[in-house]
């Protein structure tokens, strides 16, 4: 069968070729992500070929986490891998995102690590503990307070980039850090005798993983999203199964520079959601079972401790959509 063009098509081709101009393909869809292992795990589908074999388009960029985040709040990524507490914080700048799915929720692998001689988080009483206001790892921290009945002005908050968090506690600055593997355990490692002494396990669903799109990158692009999310089910199945995880946990681990054996005990920390698990989630609800309640619950917290200073519409921020589009 011969294709057959328009003139109007045939004409323009002419002009492009007259002038030495080729006509733009759409530019990719990009998202930024960084070193977690719900986020990591995208490496899978990056370098298996997933992502082309989806008839997918889009470019993965590699950040420091507050980096990607103020990447996104400038424009420059059309979508993001972060908290969705972390969302609304980028969101009350001007920076909304909304949230389509989530890779995963943290169970245990945020954490409170403290110097030897801390056996508990009541032990904090009078301490400094170094955290990066305002992002994730604060809201753990305070929830944990919160569980324990303890005052947070009990504690002194030492303000850290996270990325610098091991080295600030190696240096003795303060007593305890609050952080992610594999920061926090870069932490202990730093600090021989050092453990943790609250994680998230301890609050599963407090904290959830999700990729975050720019409004104006949602409806012009919704197909692909959907098909983005197809894929991202793949490598959970990829992941999980006792066959193929040795390949992936090569994959992962290459991407942040540790090796297969190192890195497999994060996954252990990281409850990862597949397609089936984020219709759960997308469900609303309060508590922390839904996105919906633990996003509140996340918003109460940031305008509690002056993150930013009115409450967000939390739901605006949500649409199950997607999810519900790509496991049909």
């Amino acid at each position: 069968m011969v294709r057959k063009f328009s003139a109007g098509f045939i004409l323009s081709l002419a002009l492009f070729a007259m002038i030495g101009v080729r006509p733009s393909a759409a530019a990719p869809l990009t998202i930024g992500y960084s070193d977690w292992p719900g986020w990591v795990a995208w490496q899978v589908a990056i370098d298996k070929g997933w992502l082309k074999d989806a008839g997918l388009d889009v470019k993965f960029q590699w950040f420091d986490y507050s980096a990607s985040m103020d990447a996104f709040a400038a424009g420059k990524i059309d979508a993001n891998l972060m908290t969705n507490g972390d969302t609304l914080v980028t969101g009350s700048g001007g920076g909304k995102g909304v949230i389509i799915m989530a890779t995963d929720y943290s169970n245990g692998n945020d954490m409170v690590v403290a110097k030897p001689g801390i056996k508990d988080i009541k032990a904090l009483k009078g301490k400094k503990v170094g955290v990066e206001i305002g992002l994730v790892d604060h809201l753990l921290l305070m929830d944990a307070f919160k569980k324990t009945g303890m005052n947070p002005k009990d504690v002194t908050l030492i303000n850290s980039k996270t990325n610098e968090l091991p080295q600030v506690l190696a240096s003795g600055q303060v007593d305890a850090v609050a952080c992610w593997q594999p920061i926090s355990g870069q932490a202990m490692k730093g600090v021989p005798g050092s453990r943790p002494v609250w994680t998230s396990h301890q609050s599963p669903g407090l904290i959830y993983d999700v990729l975050a799109v720019a409004p104006a990158k949602l409806a012009a692009n919704k197909a692909e999203w959907i098909k983005l999310i197809k894929v991202w089910g793949k490598v959970v199945s990829y992941i999980n199964d006792p066959k193929t995880q040795p390949d992936a946990l090569k994959m992962m681990s290459a991407r942040v520079g540790l090796t297969p054996e190192a890195y497999k005990p994060l996954l252990g920390g990281t409850k990862l959601l597949d397609l089936k698990a984020n219709l759960a989630v997308f469900k609303k609800a309060e508590g922390l079972a839904s996105m919906y309640g633990s996003t509140k619950i996340s918003d109460d917290f940031n305008v509690e401790n002056a993150v930013y200073k009115k409450h967000e519409d939390v739901d605006s921020y949500i649409d199950p959509s997607f999810v519900a589009g790509a496991a049909k």
